[in-house]
């Protein structure tokens, strides 16, 4: 199974940016499928961004061309690159894996406050 920490969260001004990161331990190297999601205060958890195996990636509408979702293989972290952050990017972000035989596993999630 996969153990996920995520970090580098924080209050952060309109306009600025933030990375997220995730570190995976245990059979990191089986995860063939890793996303971050998000909850907005009194919302439903939502996917942002995902990444295949094979690189390929994608971005919910409302954070195309602001967040970049890239995976570190010998770091076994996930990173969430997001620039131009609005309010209504603030939530907890969670980070999720798919590894071998499909076992899902997520983080406890780190809040991003996007206030002036």
């Amino acid at each position: 199974q996969v153990q996920l920490v995520e970090s580098g969260g924080g209050l952060v001004e309109p306009g600025r940016s933030l990375t997220l990161s995730c570190a995976a331990s245990g059979s990191a190297s089986s995860i063939y499928y890793s996303g971050w999601f998000r909850r907005a205060p009194g919302k439903q958890r939502d996917l942002v961004a995902d990444i295949q195996s094979d690189g390929s990636t994608y971005y919910v509408d409302s954070v195309k061309g602001r967040f970049t979702i890239s995976r570190d293989f010998a770091k076994n972290t996930i990173y969430l690159q997001m620039n131009s952050l609005k309010p209504e990017d603030t939530a907890v972000y969670y980070c999720y894996a798919a590894s071998g035989g499909g076992v899902g596993s997520w983080g406890k999630g780190t809040l991003v406050n996007v206030s002036s």
